[in-house]
């Protein structure tokens, strides 16, 4: 494997093709839309970018589980090239050497078109963040620049974790944070697309009671609890350690390791002491997501039922519901199944559902002093 972590030869040449595949949604919503006003147009262009975040949280979940996250083991390029076209006799040698092993054809491509799908959504906020400025120029409105502002230089930390994650070998903690960081810039697009609709239409927030926005504030934190303990489970390879269900490994508390599974700075398999992590420590990690994930269904499954209560939001409660069933079936099935990998991906496309619509309730709703559901 290259010794060169860093390699930034072909970054020039990355940066244009990351800049060509923005360009295709930026034309398409400008042609698509030629009455349309600039706010308009821009609301589609931040749902289009949201789409394609979205799409890419997936994409990310399925380079992890494909084992295709070290595909290329140099950054930004692979082995210093702009695609693996140009690396090809670099990765046959480490093939050869390893059939199996982290660097394949396959598996280089699947890590590449990663890295091209997150320059382009780099390159669509980058473009809403300057609309935003452009807007603050000629009209000296600063109330739209901010969010945009802050989901450039977010997606600035996330490109940096995108990085540490193959120069660290998949470090188990930054690789979870990493996840964690595609979550948060989903939560940011959808406040903007909320807030841009919102003004668009002319309407207003939704007036909810203070304990049942306090209560949704507190089922997003439940939900950012449990994302992270499922995304530690999935980066330290944990999903198999129970394989049975309801029970783990047929006991309803089985060994566990608490201390070496939940220690955070480790590489991956290995404990502090760079010792081989045993298998009671997987187990602990595995089990703590399943019994925190009771705890978190019932509380959301309760929530979206008071949410449904309230006429303007028994859509996004629905979806609500929607999306638990989906995290339920996809981790059974995770379980019962041995991890087949469409279920694995789409539990982490259910999880970040749940943030997209959970943040959309919460960015079109505001507490009242009322305590009258509407």
């Amino acid at each position: 494997m290259t010794d060169r972590l860093y390699n930034l030869t072909p970054v020039l040449h990355l940066l244009i093709m990351g800049a060509l595949v923005a360009m295709v949604p930026l034309c398409w919503v400008w042609l698509r839309n030629p009455q349309a006003s600039t706010a308009r147009r821009v609301q589609a262009l931040t749902v289009i970018t949201l789409f394609i975040t979205f799409d890419l949280v997936l994409f990310g979940a399925f380079t992890r589980l494909t084992d295709s996250g070290l595909g290329c083991p140099d950054w930004p390029g692979c082995y210093g090239h702009a695609s693996p076209v140009g690396a090809q006799a670099a990765i046959a040698f480490e093939q050869s050497q390893m059939p199996d092993g982290p660097v394949t054809h396959a598996k280089a491509w699947i890590e590449m078109v990663h890295r091209y799908m997150a320059m382009a959504v780099g390159g669509l906020i980058l473009t809403l963040t300057a609309f935003a400025w452009v807007r603050r120029w000629r009209s000296d409105a600063t109330s739209g620049m901010l969010w945009p502002t802050v989901t450039l230089l977010w997606v600035c930390v996330q490109g940096a974790f995108g990085a540490l994650t193959v120069t660290m070998k998949l470090f188990p903690l930054i690789v979870t944070l990493h996840l964690m960081g595609g979550l948060v810039l989903l939560a940011l697009l959808t406040l903007q697309v909320q807030r841009q609709r919102l003004a668009n239409e002319h309407r207003s927030s939704v007036l909810l009671p203070p304990i049942l926005y306090a209560a949704t504030v507190l089922g997003l934190l439940l939900l950012t609890v449990q994302v992270l303990l499922g995304g530690w489970v999935s980066t330290n390879y944990a999903v198999l350690a129970c394989n049975t269900f309801p029970q783990c490994q047929n006991s309803w508390w089985p060994l566990m390791n608490f201390e070496q599974g939940f220690t955070l700075w480790r590489h991956l398999g290995l404990d502090a002491a760079g010792q081989p992590l045993v298998f009671e420590s997987l187990t602990a990690i595995h089990y703590v997501h399943r019994l925190a994930a009771y705890g978190v269904m019932v509380y959301l499954v309760v929530l979206a039922v008071l949410l449904r209560r309230v006429s303007a939001l028994r859509t996004s409660a629905k979806f609500l519901l929607i999306c638990l069933l989906l995290q339920l079936l996809t981790g059974l099935s995770n379980v019962v199944l041995d991890w087949p990998l469409a279920a694995a991906v789409l539990h982490t496309g259910g999880a970040a559902a749940l943030v997209v619509v959970l943040m959309w309730i919460l960015t079109g709703a505001r507490a009242s002093r009322s305590t009258v559901l509407n």
